[in-house]
């Protein structure tokens, strides 16, 4: 008999659910690591990658961080005694000094809250948010045009 790697498989399946269209549509400043204040059905929900982070996005209310439009999707053979809500907000736990910091950043600048991407750390659930400007059309052009040689850049070296 094989043995199974155990390690190769935790660290292939860490990631959760990525926001690429974030990266598309906003310059990314900073990047913090934010943990998920979550309920039991849905910890089960994100096991079984249940979870849409495309169109949510984080708001600073009372001196503290929340997770707006996040769809967690209940899983069918939840228990009958609890009614899931799959668009609640979700409290985002931070250090008081990022959340200052990010409050400043936010009212004073201009500054946007947008989540990239949701993981597994020591078996807890952690949102990555990123500080963000908004992108207009003609930026996201360019970087499409970037993006695009330097896939040719690299298949020309390839090549020869």
């Amino acid at each position: 008999m094989a043995k199974t790697n155990k390690k190769s498989k935790r660290s292939t399946g860490s990631t959760i659910a990525l926001n690429k269209k974030a990266r598309h549509d906003f310059f990314i400043e900073e990047s913090y690591e934010a943990g998920v204040s979550l309920e039991g059905w849905e910890v089960k929900s994100l096991r079984d990658g249940r979870i849409q982070i495309k169109e949510s996005y984080v708001l600073l209310r009372d001196g503290e961080a929340y997770l707006f439009g996040a769809h967690i999707s209940p899983l069918s053979t939840a228990s009958t005694h609890i009614h899931p809500d799959p668009l609640r907000s979700r409290k985002l736990l931070m250090h008081r000094r990022e959340l200052d910091r990010l409050i400043g950043l936010v009212d004073r600048k201009g500054y946007t809250l947008v989540p990239l991407a949701l993981y597994w750390k020591r078996g807890r659930a952690k949102l990555e948010v990123g500080l963000a400007k908004g992108k207009q059309e003609h930026d996201k052009r360019a970087a499409i045009k970037d993006r695009d040689w330097k896939r040719e850049q690299r298949r020309i070296l390839k090549h020869s």
